[in-house]
């Protein structure tokens, strides 16, 4: 009898080998940690996602939004402001074009560096950076709502999970 190849059974995985993440029997343990982790993506992109009251309150995409908020702590270079944001240096031109263009950023050439430029706040640009920083903060009612001894609780446990990384 001929076995065909899609047949064939699976390669015997070594016992040293180690599963995949995704393969491996989570603990008690992991498997709360993750049902957390999915309430608190589940609460903050989910049910009180923020992102399109900024984009409607400031006329913008949430990208350039954010990069407001990030130019606001201080002037950059393009190429720190692409990597605050996530994105390749040409997206963040066409991002600080855009903002260039509504008054809200100035770029200026580098000192020393010619090729390099900063980009800096304008007060336009800090009342907008300001306004999407008010939005994002606003803690939605069901939080504002738990009793103080929950709300400390939280508060300790966000602060522990936002420390200083290892």
């Amino acid at each position: 009898m001929t076995v065909s190849p899609a047949a064939s059974p699976a390669p015997a995985v070594s016992p040293s080998a180690s599963p995949s993440p995704a393969e491996a029997p989570a603990t008690a343990a992991e498997e709360m940690a993750a049902r957390a982790w999915r309430a608190m993506r589940a609460l903050v992109l989910d049910h009180y996602d923020r992102r399109k009251k900024v984009c409607d309150a400031l006329g913008m995409s949430f990208i350039r939004a954010k990069a407001l908020r990030r130019i606001a702590d201080g002037p950059m270079t393009m190429r720190e402001l692409a990597a605050a944001l996530g994105t390749d240096p040409p997206y963040s031109t066409v991002v600080v074009d855009d903002l260039e263009r509504r008054g809200l950023v100035t770029r200026t050439v580098r000192a020393g560096d010619r090729r390099s430029k900063i980009v800096s706040i304008t007060p336009g640009g800090t009342a907008q950076a300001d306004l999407a920083e008010r939005i994002l903060n606003d803690a939605p009612r069901p939080v504002r709502e738990l009793p103080a001894d929950d709300l400390e609780a939280l508060d300790r446990i966000l602060g522990a999970l936002l420390g200083p990384a290892s």
